[in-house]
């Protein structure tokens, strides 16, 4: 037979398939995205409540206190508590050592500025106000950076 002499018709191709349903690899992409997702939520809120939770005990700890050099004391045995999830030989430590170990690695407000207070405040009759207010916003910020095992 010749060419000319066939019925022959072009090639009909089949549509494109269509976006949905998606197929079943798309399916686990995105659980695996929601999944990623949620889990980091997770442990970002737990993160956070466990802050809470630690600012909420230093602050009772803070107002339960009557005067400056109380405040100031309750401020250092706090430090002290916590510095024990960093090291558990910082409770031994006194004077300029303990001041050295609260500045950490990114300064010197304890051994050199206003967290000096510490070492003698809590043994003093008086105490002007607005130096143990100071004092207790860096033991406080110290604090919870101790609980969060930061050095």
């Amino acid at each position: 037979m010749i060419a000319a002499q066939l019925p022959l018709r072009d090639v009909h191709l089949p549509s494109a398939p269509g976006w949905w349903p998606l197929a079943p690899g798309w399916w686990l992409v995105i659980a695996a995205v929601l999944l990623v997702v949620a889990v980091i939520t997770a442990l970002y809120l737990i993160k956070q409540r466990r802050l809470r939770r630690w600012r909420q005990v230093f602050d009772q700890q803070i107002s339960a206190s009557e005067n400056g050099p109380s405040r100031l004391a309750a401020a250092s045995e706090l430090l002290r508590r916590a510095s024990r999830r960093v090291d558990t030989q910082a409770v031994l430590l006194h004077g300029d050592a303990w001041l050295k170990f609260l500045d950490g690695r990114k300064g010197e407000a304890f051994s050199n500025g206003e967290g000096r207070v510490l070492l003698e405040g809590g043994f003093r009759p008086q105490m002007d106000a607005e130096t143990v207010e100071r004092a207790c916003r860096l033991a406080r910020t110290r604090f919870l950076e101790l609980m969060a095992g930061k050095r």
